[in-house]
Formats: structure tokens, sequence, C-alpha cells
């Protein structure tokens, strides 16, 4: 099964603007197709700044140099003013995005909030986040948002359950090894989920001696043939930075016969024989605190 299912998240202003056209160039280029997950609301991103007190986080922007990936008005964006609403912004470029034939994904209405403080929203705090964000991209795209992906893999059990609310047929939740449907409190739920099974690149880079220079070779060496492989790319950074660098991978993995494909391609294709699975919190390589992992 030489399989990529390929997931796209949009955390930004800076990657919704600039990374997404680019990304969308270059898919075009590959006569590839993907899954965009966008942050449709505030870019408060600044705001992650305090978390430089830890010393995880410090080393993770050190080793990215993040300044560099994501632009140096990430550490200003959302700090002494309220951040600029991406998707008022943007929409053009979300629906261009989606006239191209990509599949539109719903990652959060405030990226920042969701992902510093989902575990200690209420119920009702989660259910407002999803359904501002899910109201602006149905009145955008005229249709309904059948996916959504949890920034920063932060997710819980709550979250699960209130996103069962909502119209998602799969969701990318979680870190893992395969396709898998959720028990959560001794129950089954319908939505399936689509861990990310490959390291994204600021999880990789400045680790295990990976750089810029074998980057695309240590991607490549973790691929298998046994299961589907998933990856996430950043409009940020494969968007801008990295772009040439996943232009080459592209040519790549085609060369060595793996199909690339939407994850809403990967969901039809194993909906009906994907196992149940649970998930748990826990430290990941390349990560600061802990993500949601397939167990």
């Amino acid at each position: 099964m030489k399989t990529i299912a390929l997931r796209i998240d949009v955390d930004t202003y800076r990657g919704t603007g600039r990374g997404v056209p680019r990304l969308c160039e270059i898919l075009k280029k590959h006569g590839v197709k993907g899954t965009f997950y966008f942050s449709v609301g505030p870019d408060n991103m600044g705001r992650h700044l305090w978390r430089l007190l830890k010393p995880s986080f410090l080393w993770k922007m050190l080793r990215t140099n993040a300044a560099g990936l994501y632009g140096p008005e990430i550490v200003l964006m959302g700090t002494a003013w309220p951040g600029p609403k991406i998707g008022k912004r943007f929409h053009s470029v979300i629906r261009d995005t989606m006239e191209a034939g990509h599949e539109i994904g719903f990652h959060a209405w405030d990226h920042h909030k969701a992902q510093a403080k989902l575990m200690s929203m209420s119920e009702a705090e989660m259910a407002d986040e999803i359904s501002r964000g899910l109201s602006f991209l149905a009145g955008l795209t005229g249709g309904i948002v059948r996916t959504s992906a949890a920034p920063g893999w932060r997710t819980n059990a709550r979250l699960l359950e209130v996103k069962m609310r909502y119209p998602f047929e799969y969701n990318s939740d979680c870190r893992g090894t395969h396709p898998f449907y959720p028990v959560v409190n001794g129950k089954r739920l319908d939505q399936l989920q689509i861990p990310v099974t490959l390291p994204t690149y600021d999880e990789a880079l400045g680790r295990d001696s990976v750089t810029d220079a074998n980057y695309n070779d240590h991607q490549i060496g973790l691929l298998t043939e046994e299961r589907p492989n998933v990856l996430t790319i950043h409009a940020e950074a494969e968007g801008g930075k990295c772009a040439e660098m996943f232009d080459v991978y592209l040519d790549r993995v085609k060369q060595l016969g793996y199909e690339i494909i939407p994850l809403g391609e990967l969901a039809r294709r194993v909906k009906d024989s994907a196992p149940d699975g649970a998930m748990e919190l826990r430290e990941f390589p390349g990560r600061e605190g802990v993500l949601a992992v397939q167990k």
C-alpha cells in the first residue's frame, strides 16, 4: 500500500495569505490534491511567547528558527491588540483552494486558544469555538465541512464527544499508526480518526542529526508500504521557507510509486474496515507538553 495521505495545516495570517497560494501552485504542478485545515478566526499566535519560559518550547523555537520559519510578525500577532481575522481577510484564498479541488477542513476559530487552553475548556466553550468556525466556513464554501483536526493534536475525551454534535465524517486529532474508531467511556464513536503517522518539519529538524540538507531523506526513510502514511505539512513552512524542499519531496515520492491523496479519500477507503481504538495523552518527540496519541 504505497499511499501518502496529505494534510495541510493553516495556522496563521501569514500562512493563509502567502503559504496557501504557493502550496496550491506546487500541488497543481504535481497533479496532487490534499486536505487543507483552515484556522479562520483571529491570529493570536504571538500569545504563545509566554511558553518560552518552558525549556522544551524554547529549544524548539531555537532549533527551528521559528521567526525565520513563521515570519517576524509571529511574535506580535494578538499580543498588544486583538489579532486580525484570518478568514475575513483571506476568504478568497480559502475559496480558491476549494475551487482547485482540494478538500477543506476545520482547524480552529482561534488557533492559539484551542491549542493552549483546550484542556481547561468547558464543553460549551469547545462547542462555541467549533460552531463559530464551521459557520464561517459553511458561509464561504456553500457546503458542510465534514472533517476537522485539533490544533497541536491537543485532544481529550470531552472534545471527541463534543465533535459528535457536528456532521464530521472523520477527524485527524491524534498521532498514531493507522485509522480507527475511538472508544470513549466504553462507547464507540462513529467519527473515524485518521492519525498523523509521520513527523512534521518542526518536530524533526535539529533532532537525530536531521538538517534541511537531509530532511527529505529522513522523511522518505520513514515511509511504509504496510499501511497508509499520513503526512502533515504546514502552510507556514512548506508554503514558505521549505517550499522548494517540499517540491523535491513530491517528485521523489512519486518516482518511488507513492500515491498522494487527501485524507477524505483515505477515509472512504478504510471506513468499513477500521478497527476500534483509543487515545491517551502523553509527551511526544519534538513537541512541548502532552498531546493525543493512539494507544
